[in-house]
């Protein structure tokens, strides 16, 4: 189960909503080994795409330098998808390679009248896809 606060549950959606039309993507980082999601990093969708996201590798490089100064690992990776529901794509599945973080897909297709808003979150381990239950907290 993923759970996290009210606060990182709004910074992520008003992230997905602000970039959209485009896919908006980021990282929720936390000390490393506790599981707990506690710092919000958006991140440039490098693609500028509604149906892909990409990190661009500096700022990934520079984001994964700076959580090891920090003791930190990414507990959630974070992105929307515009006009379709939020389940990871095969291409979403290739490049999960993060097997203890949770994957949170936001769903904007809502804003188009597309469908209704979704926020869910998976484990994506070798390629095998989990959904998980979302516990926000106060």
């Amino acid at each position: 189960m993923l759970t996290l606060t009210q606060a990182l549950y709004d910074q992520i959606v008003t992230h997905a909503r602000a970039d959209h039309p485009d896919e908006a993507c980021g990282v929720v980082a936390g000390p490393v080994g506790t599981g707990r999601p506690e710092r919000f990093i958006p991140m440039l969708n490098a693609a500028r795409s509604p149906t892909f996201y990409e990190f661009d590798s500096g700022d990934l490089l520079k984001l994964y330098r700076e959580m090891d100064d920090r003791d930190e690992e990414p507990v959630i990776i974070y992105h929307s998808h515009t006009a379709t529901e939020a389940h990871p794509s095969r291409t979403d599945i290739t490049y999960a390679n993060e097997p203890g973080a949770h994957y949170v897909l936001v769903s904007t297709a809502d804003t188009d009248d597309a469908g209704p808003f979704q926020f869910r979150s998976f484990r994506i381990v070798e390629g095998v896809v989990t959904e998980e239950e979302v516990e926000v907290t106060a």
